[in-house]
């Protein structure tokens, strides 16, 4: 018989072992981790601790996963509490720029605004943006990771836009429109890249439009 034909019997037959208890004893295999050999059942032993093994080691992934995003979700938190309680556009970017920077570790960080109220001219976030940089935005299903290659966005961080690597670029929406844009920056080349999860830049994007919206209306 071929060693197919027997692996087909065994399965087809799961109780051969119950009735043939004594060949169990008889059986040996290689030892997985070196030359000699072993009974069967040291050698299933063997395979539940290695099983094991993986399972600790995933499960330790798992914790520290869960680890990080309650320190995020925490900072998040204190994010918006300290957005609630701004009165005024200027205490709203301080609060924006003040926890992205010092909480969630973001060095460069840019807001574009595309109306600008009476009397912005000269503020910065009001400064004018191409149509075709508004167009993406609006187009945007989630928030944009990547380089900051061929972007204008890469001239708003200011005399550190020879150094930015990569950028996060987040739509802020308000009313079913889009109001504007948040750039962050980074020196590392692998701090904002294309496939990252999104979801706490997508809640930072409603956060600051809806603060946004609140001082300039």
């Amino acid at each position: 018989m071929r060693s197919e034909e027997v692996a087909r019997y065994l399965q087809e037959n799961p109780r051969f072992f119950e009735q043939h208890a004594d060949l169990i004893a008889n059986l040996v295999v290689p030892h997985p981790h070196g030359g000699r050999t072993i009974s069967i059942t040291e050698r299933q032993m063997l395979a539940l601790r290695d099983k094991n093994k993986q399972l600790e080691g995933k499960m330790g992934e798992l914790l520290q996963f869960g680890e990080e995003n309650d320190a995020i979700s925490q900072k998040m938190h204190r994010l918006a509490v300290a957005m609630i309680a701004t009165r005024s556009f200027q205490s709203v970017l301080h609060t924006l720029n003040f926890h992205l920077r010092d909480d969630f570790a973001v060095p460069h960080v840019a807001v574009r605004l595309w109306h600008r109220p009476e009397g912005s001219d000269e503020l910065p976030e009001f400064a004018d943006v191409s149509q075709e940089l508004q167009t993406f935005a609006e187009t945007l299903t989630q928030p944009y990771c990547g380089s900051t290659s061929g972007f204008e966005t890469s001239s708003w961080f200011g005399e550190a836009s020879t150094h930015v690597r990569s950028q996060g670029l987040i739509a802020m929406r308000h009313g079913g429109g889009t109001i504007g844009l948040i750039a962050l920056g980074s020196e590392d080349g692998e701090r904002f890249y294309a496939g990252m999860g999104t979801i706490y830049l997508e809640r930072l994007g409603e956060m600051a439009s809806a603060a946004l919206a609140r001082v300039l209306s």
